[in-house]
């Protein structure tokens, strides 16, 4: 049998979802245009981040799988409703190719949902990825308020937010890259641990007594 090592594609999707997730921020916040984040929201973060997620595939990784390939949806979809929504000939010539901030607020609840489901199962990987998909849930429900109630507070909130969560993803990425270096760093334990049947059979115990 071949036994060829194989690269882990989750360096590749947390860079591209960490950058661009930083980009973003930066432009919301007022630091940057919005050009930065379509182009690397199309090539690293949307692109690279769904190849990531379907070579997750092949390593039998059901997680990697769906966070890389969604995610990379999300910002190939989103930097497409920017380009083809916001371009005034385009909605013109094509009404339905417009979104107001209606439209976006539950397009950003969608992916809310999303995330909220991907959050619990991180909980039973270890405490660097439940922080990170804590912190991106906490920001997409911020953006969801501020779309809904136009709330320049929570938009702060969620970008604030949101950079902690795209350096939390880059120093995962980093985990894994100096990992084949001999570097390791901490990830933390699981948030949600599994119970032992010694630990089962002590709780029947006390339900008894």
């Amino acid at each position: 049998m071949n036994n060829v090592k194989l690269g882990n594609p989750a360096v590749v999707g947390l860079a591209g979802f960490g950058l661009t997730t930083f980009v973003l921020q930066c432009h919301n916040l007022g630091w940057c245009g919005i050009a930065p984040v379509l182009w690397l929201g199309l090539c690293f973060g949307g692109t690279a981040q769904m190849i990531a997620g379907l070579m997750e595939f092949k390593t039998g990784n059901n997680f990697g799988f769906c966070a890389f390939t969604g995610y990379g949806a999300f910002w190939i979809s989103l930097c497409l409703m920017i380009i083809f929504g916001k371009n005034a000939d385009l909605v013109k010539a094509y009404p339905t190719l417009a979104f107001n901030a209606n439209d976006l607020g539950f397009y950003l609840v969608a992916w809310t949902v999303f995330t909220f489901i991907l959050f619990v199962a991180s909980m039973k990987h270890h405490a660097t990825l439940a922080f990170i998909f804590l912190t991106l849930l906490l920001g997409f429900i911020g953006l969801d308020v501020k779309e809904f109630t136009g709330s320049a507070l929570a938009g702060t909130f969620a970008a604030y937010d949101l950079l902690v969560c795209a350096f939390s993803a880059l120093y995962l990425m980093t985990v894994a890259v100096y990992a084949e270096s001999g570097i390791n760093l901490p990830v933390g334990e699981p948030w949600l641990k599994e119970s032992t049947a010694a630990e089962g059979v002590l709780a029947a115990e006390k339900v008894k007594a």
